[in-house]
């Protein structure tokens, strides 16, 4: 869960998604609520907007983790986008959040994709 119950409350609003990773120096569940994008195949596309983003290196460190949005909850893999990919997820982020998403771009950013079952 995340640590501010705002970020809880627009997680749980469907207004942005709780990402789990496993912290890549302590090991340990880290969680971060950030804006998304869910494409028709099921997978989630986020960004960092700052490129020292602690949830976005632990997903390049391991790219297993878990979102959850509302009350749906489930396990992804994620994958970092290349530059037009990454171009096209920020353009859609902005347009979704408004100005304040306008940072976005200095960080990496990811498709989610949902974990095979097993």
């Amino acid at each position: 869960m995340p640590r501010d119950p705002f970020s809880e409350q627009l997680v749980g609003w469907e207004k942005a998604v709780a990402i789990e990773t496993r912290g890549r120096m302590s090991g340990r569940t880290v969680v971060a609520a950030v804006g998304f994008i869910e494409e028709l195949d099921g997978s989630l596309l986020v960004a960092a907007g700052d490129p020292g983003a602690h949830w976005a290196a632990n997903l390049r460190a391991d790219p297993r983790c878990v979102a959850r949005v509302g009350t749906r909850r489930a396990a992804y893999d994620a994958e970092e986008l290349g530059d037009a990919a990454k171009a096209r997820a920020i353009t859609e982020l902005i347009l979704k959040y408004g100005t304040p998403a306008e940072r976005l771009g200095a960080g990496p950013a990811f498709r989610l994709r949902p974990a095979p079952p097993g």
